[in-house]
């Protein structure tokens, strides 16, 4: 057995390969139908239980994927915001001495990254999502 061989199997020990798709094509009418009775699951999900004949697994949050979708989205704009780069000029201000801190002005600026990190939190445990530890 050759060296390359051996590498490979041992690479990518019991790889196994998923099953290809099954497409099927559906009128806008059909689609429309099996969305409306799927209820906010995944159409895809839906049609597999239905063909099967078995129930439905619902996402963890129980939410739809409209809902899903909205607050992806939120959790988007929050990221995309330019909140982080403002505290991080805040925090650059301070520390070379051209922003005056106050102890008025630390405790707010603390509560304002307490907010931050709660909108966060909650958005991502919305979504189920596990955040990660923040530092």
């Amino acid at each position: 057995m050759s060296v390359t061989r051996q590498f490979t199997q041992s690479a990518s020990p019991n790889k196994r390969k998923r099953p290809s798709p099954f497409c099927i094509r559906l009128s806008e009418t059909q689609r429309a139908r099996l969305a409306e009775e799927a209820a906010g699951a995944p159409l895809g999900a839906y049609i597999k239980a239905k063909a099967l004949s078995e129930p439905l697994k619902r996402r963890r949050t129980g939410l739809s994927v409209q809902d899903r979708e909205a607050l992806a989205q939120t959790l988007a704009l929050l990221g995309k915001s330019r909140l982080s780069s403002n505290l991080n000029q805040l925090a650059h201000a301070a520390n070379i001495g051209s922003l005056p801190i106050t102890p008025e002005t630390e405790e707010f600026l603390r509560e304002c990254l307490q907010d931050i990190r709660e909108i966060r939190r909650l958005l991502m445990v919305a979504l189920g999502l596990k955040a990660e530890r923040d530092q």
